[in-house]
Parts: structure tokens; C-alpha cells; sequence
């Protein structure tokens, strides 16, 4: 495939993979009534140390604010995170994993490792790599277009 085509796939390729590993990761958390995008905000709060703003949370996982205090509210209702006063300016508050959403994270990222490992089965650990640098890349170049 000649350069300019295979620009041209880029978009739809990485739209059916993310449209593919949604599906798929959706079918194996369903029966803990939790979807990826929850899985999702769940994962980047475990990551988040200390706690990370609404803001943070929503430029990280690049969605706009009001698809994630949707995403929040539901989260809190089911007690899996609180958010809490922030000590630096009590007009924010820092979102945080509660004790039940920890251990709930332990079976969501479990189920979410198999599924990498079996979406990944043959590809070079050094390919994924440079498919990451390739994304980051992008991402940066996104960013500069805001």
C-alpha cells in the first residue's frame, strides 16, 4: 500500500480497534454491571495517587466535563469512589477510589489484562512500543490544535 493510503486507513484502523476492545471489554465486565468507559475513569483515579480533580480526570481521559460527572455521579452512587475536599482550595474536590472500589478494580483489571493479552497475541512487544509513541505522538499534536 502506497504511503498516502495507508495514511488515509489510519483513522478507520484505530477506530474499528477501539470500537473492537469496547465490545469486547463491555461482553466480559457486563456481569459486573460496569462498562468500559467506568472501567476506564476507575482505572486513570487508581493511577492518580493522591486523587486528581474533576478537571484532571477529564483532560486525562480526554472527554468533556459533563460526560464525566455523569460517569462520577453513577460511580459514587454504586460507592466505588468519593470525593473529597481538597486541602489547597476547599472549593475543588479530589476524587478518589473507596476501599470497595479498590478491591473492584482488582477483578476489573484482571479481566481487562486478559483481554489485552488475547487482542495482543503476536504482536512484538517493540511494536507495541512504537504503535504507544506513535499514539502519544499524535495525542501531543492534538493538543497543540486545541
Amino acid at each position: 500500500m502506497e504511503q498516502g493510503a495507508v495514511r488515509d486507513q489510519f483513522p478507520f484502523a484505530v477506530a474499528r480497534v477501539t470500537r473492537r476492545w469496547r465490545k469486547l471489554l463491555d461482553e466480559r465486565l457486563k456481569d459486573l454491571g460496569v462498562t468500559q468507559a467506568r472501567w476506564t475513569t476507575m482505572f486513570y483515579l487508581q493511577r492518580g495517587g493522591e486523587g486528581l480533580t474533576q478537571r484532571e480526570l477529564a483532560s486525562l481521559m480526554a472527554i468533556e466535563n459533563p460526560t464525566l460527572v455523569r460517569l462520577l455521579d453513577s460511580l459514587e452512587e454504586q460507592g466505588l469512589i468519593e470525593r473529597r475536599l481538597c486541602q489547597k482550595d476547599r472549593r475543588a474536590r479530589r476524587l478518589h477510589l473507596t476501599s470497595s472500589g479498590e478491591a473492584f478494580m482488582n477483578e476489573l483489571n484482571a479481566r481487562a489484562a486478559a483481554l489485552r493479552e488475547e487482542m495482543l497475541k503476536g504482536v512484538a512487544e517493540e511494536d507495541i512500543g512504537i504503535a504507544v509513541g506513535v499514539f502519544n505522538q499524535i495525542m501531543v499534536n492534538g493538543d497543540r490544535l486545541k
